[in-house]
């Protein structure tokens, strides 16, 4: 599965406290995050992940690319609620996109936990018959 990972500037060492409690299930897939949180994923876990843009550069919407093409199956985006972003309406634009193609999408650490653990026990399983439909 490919999976993306995403966090505001203040969320970005929860992220790397994720990825490295949940090394071994993300090893097992295709990541993707935008700029500063992929490479500090990638320095903490040595995990393979693609880098796309920073967030406000563009990395949300290369991330929103993919779900628009069903080419992502799942978004993990640990989203700092109490401190105003400069895009966001590319980080609405991602949510919705996830919304309308039906992408499981996380915003804080508990529900992401709860979606790495149904992925490992094939509870997301309907992504990969969905791929094939397409």
């Amino acid at each position: 599965m490919k999976i993306a990972l995403i966090a505001h500037d203040k969320k970005k060492s929860d992220m790397v406290q994720f990825a490295t409690a949940y090394r071994d299930i993300l090893a097992q897939h295709e990541l993707f995050a935008t700029g500063t949180t992929g490479q500090r994923v990638i320095d903490a876990t040595g995990l393979n992940v693609k880098r796309f843009r920073s967030g406000p550069l563009g990395g949300d919407q290369q991330i929103g690319a993919m779900i628009a093409n069903n080419d992502m199956d799942m978004v993990i985006f640990f989203r700092d609620p109490l401190t105003a972003q400069p895009h966001e309406p590319d980080v609405s634009a991602l949510i919705r996109l996830s919304d309308v193609y039906q992408i499981p999408l996380a915003t804080n650490m508990g529900t992401a936990e709860v979606l790495l653990k149904g992925l490992e026990k094939g509870f997301i399983d309907w992504r990969l018959i969905q791929e094939r439909r397409n």
